[in-house]
């Protein structure tokens, strides 16, 4: 059945979902008396065939639907990849790109990289003024923050390599979505409401002009006498409300090409028209070449143990995988559940290792297409060991001033995301992180096609030292080269025991990402909770710069916070971040799915 807060019991009663699946109870996680008192949260959703667990009610529908007709989980992916593309503008996406981690039923794993390109027109130091300083702004909002979009061409290649219904029943229901629209739910009205989107009004006649405006300031914006190309984000004359309806025609236009021609119908023909067109007229850089030329990557997925369980998660251009098996592997040799969840002990241990571990993700991660990334020698037993030499249970913080990343190794040579798992009837899993980058990436609607593009070139180190918008510090390893692979922080993981499926996770969240797929994964395996309990609980996180642990509401006890700031951290209250999809599998075979309630997010299965 599907599980979300403000879920309509009505479409409940429509999807007739109650009798095929049940909520179990959720057992408390065990915790000692120095660590903050779990809040309580939902029962996690029950399956005993299939599951599906996305950020939104009608992208999950839709998935499932596609299961329930015979589809596999790679199918089900790819219709939920375009269904959020309606129904989750600020993230889901046709411009932009993303990371499949994926076990197929008979154990065989896969990673798929269709994450967005610098275009051939760009430079290193692109957002640069003459004095060498970052110009703000430059590399977040309008054309020049695009990548060439990876997102079609990432689905494609999907279903000619695992697909089985045929593509096009797989993007239709998207076109529907599309063009019969849906009401908004309070988090999006709120979303669209906030945003100033940087829409091109398109004259009848031959001249252009852009406008930049907001939904609730758009009645202000003069085009009297001239047929436009509406933005559909934006309403004229009053805010969004919840439960107002938005269509998409030109979206659904845009899907109906690429349903009809596969990856052509975004590449190719119409679509592209319009998209260099809007690239022309907003100073852009993407060109016919660059899309001709985009080609996404089969890679080998990272894989390392954490206790008994075997830990699948995506190799660079991101840095997820990789920094996911490093904390891992740090925090081994500490028994966190007898600390307690989220006691200072535990808290301490968790911080070291990230803030280690984020100073060699500045240091040595980008794309392997243009440069040595040295994995194995970063996830070397000896080496992790030699990172966390002096930390124990009871020492204190160490600065970051004084952390660098670890030494010896070969040097580089030359928040708004969303995520979804599936798990299918045969047992093939897939885990999906999607993203544009900020919400609603680079603000910027292909006039006439209706989708957003997204903002990843601030991905790229625009200059080394300096932070990019979500305060992550890079280096030369991640500096922008035409064709290169934006460094991404997005950890889509597949979790086994004794060879059996055990954790499909993944979320959106920028930086925040690793951090919180961490906490999910010890939540479940180290804490004993339930996913629905895993995705919900309060977080923490610490990436190296700036040295402060930033902490959701709820997530430490008093006793906690006094001893952690005796050992020297500082706490940064802050509001809540991402929003973590996951799927656990027990040994009797039930699935269990735990949708993240800071979202609209939503499991479902039968």
């Amino acid at each position: 059945m599907l599980h979300r807060s403000l879920l309509p019991l009505g479409l409940i009663a429509l999807l007739g979902l109650a009798p095929a699946c049940q909520r179990a109870a959720a057992p408390a996680a065990t915790v000692t008396s120095t660590a903050s008192p779990l809040p309580p949260a939902a029962a996690p959703v029950t399956a005993r065939q299939a599951m599906v667990v996305s950020a939104h009610p009608e992208a999950t529908r839709i998935g499932l639907v596609v299961l329930r007709r015979g589809g596999n989980a790679y199918d089900a992916a790819i219709a939920v990849q375009f269904a959020l593309a309606v129904s989750l503008p600020a993230a889901g996406n046709i411009g932009g790109g993303g990371f499949v981690v994926y076990r197929g039923a008979d154990g065989a794993v896969g990673a798929l990289d269709f994450r967005e390109t610098a275009p051939a027109k760009a430079s290193r130091d692109m957002y640069l003024d003459q004095q060498g300083n970052v110009v703000p702004d430059r590399s977040t909002l309008g054309h020049l923050a695009a990548g060439v979009p990876g997102t079609v061409a990432g689905m494609w290649a999907l279903h000619q390599k695992l697909g089985k219904l045929p593509w096009r029943e797989l993007v239709q229901p998207a076109v529907e979505l599309a063009a019969k629209g849906l009401a908004l739910t309070p988090r999006e009205a709120e979303g669209l409401n906030g945003t100033t989107f940087i829409t091109t009004e398109v004259q009848t006649g031959s001249r252009y002009e852009r406008t930049d405006v907001s939904p609730t300031l758009h009645a202000e914006v003069k085009v009297p006498e001239f047929g436009t190309l509406p933005n559909a984000y934006v309403r004229p004359g009053r805010p969004w409300q919840p439960g107002d309806t938005i269509r998409h025609r030109f979206l659904a236009a845009t899907l109906g090409r690429i349903r009809d021609q596969g990856r052509a119908g975004f590449y190719q023909g119409e679509t592209a028209k319009l998209l260099l067109a809007e690239m022309q007229r907003g100073h852009g850089l993407i060109s016919q070449q660059d899309l001709d030329q985009y080609q996404p990557r089969w890679r080998e997925p990272v894989r390392g143990r954490y206790r008994q369980y075997e830990v699948i998660s995506m190799p660079p251009p991101s840095s997820g995988g990789v920094a996911l098996l490093q904390l891992l592997q740090m925090l081994e040799p500490y028994d966190l559940r007898k600390l307690g969840w989220h006691s200072a002990d535990a808290v301490h241990l968790i911080t070291e290792a990230e803030r280690r571990v984020y100073a060699d993700r500045a240091t040595y991660l980008g794309d392997p297409d243009f440069g040595r990334v040295p994995v194995a020698q970063l996830l070397a037993p000896d080496y992790l060991k030699q990172r966390m030499a002096g930390v124990t249970p009871a020492s204190g913080a160490t600065p970051s001033a004084q952390v660098a990343a670890g030494a010896g190794l070969p040097g580089y040579e030359s928040d708004q995301t969303t995520h979804y798992s599936i798990v299918d009837a045969a047992g093939n899993a897939v885990s999906c992180t999607t993203t544009l980058n900020g919400a609603y990436g680079s603000k910027v609607v292909v006039a006439g096609a209706g989708f957003l593009l997204n903002n990843e070139m601030d991905d790229f180190s625009a200059k080394p030292g300096v932070p990019n918008s979500y305060g992550v510090t890079g280096g030369t390893a991640n500096a922008i080269q035409p064709g290169k692979r934006m460094l991404s922080s997005m950890t889509p993981t597949i979790i086994t025991e004794k060879g059996q499926l055990r954790l499909v996770v993944g979320t959106p969240g920028g930086s925040t990402i690793i951090t919180s797929v961490l906490q999910a994964t010890l939540n479940v395996l180290d804490y004993g909770q339930d996913p629905q309990q895993a995705v919900a609980a309060p977080r923490l996180h610490h990436q190296w710069l700036p040295d402060y642990i930033d902490v959701e509401a709820g997530a430490l006890a008093p006793a906690a916070e006094a001893e952690l700031t005796r050992r020297g951290y500082k706490l940064n209250p802050r509001g809540r971040w991402g929003r973590i999809d996951a799927i656990e599998r027990l040994p009797d075979g039930t699935l269990r799915g735990g949708a993240d309630p800071r979202g609209d997010d939503t499991a479902a299965g039968y």
